[in-house]
């Protein structure tokens, strides 16, 4: 198998990731052109990916891969599963992996359990996708071991019969929002829109966005650089940072009680902008 991976997402630090590309434990074929795509991050998928009957065969795709030379997040099952210890004992032992998301989070000890099984440091990105995750959210996001937060929609809105308006969802992610604001973690990653692409994965960002989410969850690798896009600062941004902070430098400014504000916004989007190789461009 081909270690191949994006060079520039392989650089960005997770905790700036925007783009998470989900890719099938279903057959190895799926890894290679996740990895070669414009995801910032990449989640091996042996949980909703990979029917109850082939768990064994998915979770053998995957240790085989990030044993040879490939790295990756991987999704793991639920710690209510039969399959959440063998995941993590398999796990544990592979030299590629970057963190694992938990499927069905619903308690901060679910992530302190989860962390505890594998290697010291290794990321516990919490994915929520419930009712009781959403109402929990403050406390898994201060639990040990909790890197990032992240919005299952697609089961929060079985679980609640919500619709997939935003206004309908607005709540769930502003709670996650706060919660990782408090437990001082980066932004929440979205749920993925499925099959958006073009105007209408565009306009989901903005939703993403406008409720302080940072990162999106993805199924196709042709959605990675419209989330990258939507989820970067914009030229209109960079350019009044870039104004603002040349005035700053020069002395050229006259100060109001905004000013302060200001400049720090002005230092963030060039610090993100940076990072995100949009600075120079």
């Amino acid at each position: 198998m081909s270690p191949i991976r994006n060079s520039r997402a392989a650089a960005l630090p997770a905790k700036l990731s925007r783009s998470w590309l989900l890719a099938s434990a279903a057959d190895e074929k799926n890894f290679a052109p996740a990895l070669a795509s414009e995801a910032d991050s990449v989640v091996f998928d042996m949980e909703d990916a990979v029917p109850t009957d082939r768990k064994d065969e998915g979770r053998e795709r995957v240790v085989e891969a990030l044993s040879n030379g490939m790295t990756a997040w991987v999704r793991v099952n639920g710690i209510d599963t039969d399959y959440w210890a063998d995941d993590l004992a398999a796990l544990s032992k592979t030299p590629g992996l970057r963190g694992v998301m938990l499927a069905m989070t619903e308690k901060p000890e679910q992530v302190t359990h989860t962390a505890m099984r594998l290697q010291a440091g290794t990321p516990v990105l919490a994915l929520v996708e419930s009712a009781l995750g959403i109402e929990n959210a403050t406390a898994i996001a201060s639990a040990p071991g909790t890197f990032r937060l992240a919005f299952g929609v697609g089961d929060f809105r079985r679980d609640t019969g919500a619709s997939d308006d935003p206004m309908a969802l607005a709540y769930a992610r502003a709670k996650l929002v706060v919660a990782s604001r408090v437990g001082q973690l980066p932004g929440p990653i979205d749920g993925p829109t499925l099959g958006a692409l073009g105007q209408d994965l565009h306009e989901a960002c903005k939703v993403t966005q406008s409720m302080g989410m940072t990162g999106k969850l993805c199924l196709k690798p042709e959605q990675t650089d419209g989330i990258n896009q939507g989820l970067s600062p914009s030229e209109s941004e960079i350019q009044w940072a870039h104004e603002l902070l040349e005035a700053h430098a020069s002395g050229d400014v006259v100060g109001d009680g905004s000013y302060l504000p200001r400049l720090a916004r002005a230092q963030k989007i060039s610090s993100l902008a940076d990072s995100y190789g949009l600075w120079n461009a």
